[in-house]
């Protein structure tokens, strides 16, 4: 582990309670919006088509179930 990610892990570890929340609330949304953006990016460049084809077929040949 690099020495910035261990004085951040410490950093985190010395905050009190109401600190700690807020981090983890911004911390949830910072990885929200991370994953959102992998996953535009990957649709945008095509990486999700094949998969998109594949959930259509089975779909049309009735191989799914519902939720």
């Amino acid at each position: 582990m690099n020495s910035a990610v261990k004085e951040i892990g410490l950093a985190i570890r010395q905050l009190p309670k109401d600190q700690l929340q807020e981090f983890r609330s911004w911390y949830q949304q910072f990885e929200s919006d991370t994953w959102e953006q992998q996953i535009e990016y990957d649709s945008a460049s095509g990486k999700l088509d094949d998969l998109a084809k594949e959930a259509l077929a089975d779909y049309q040949t009735g191989r799914f179930n519902k939720l």
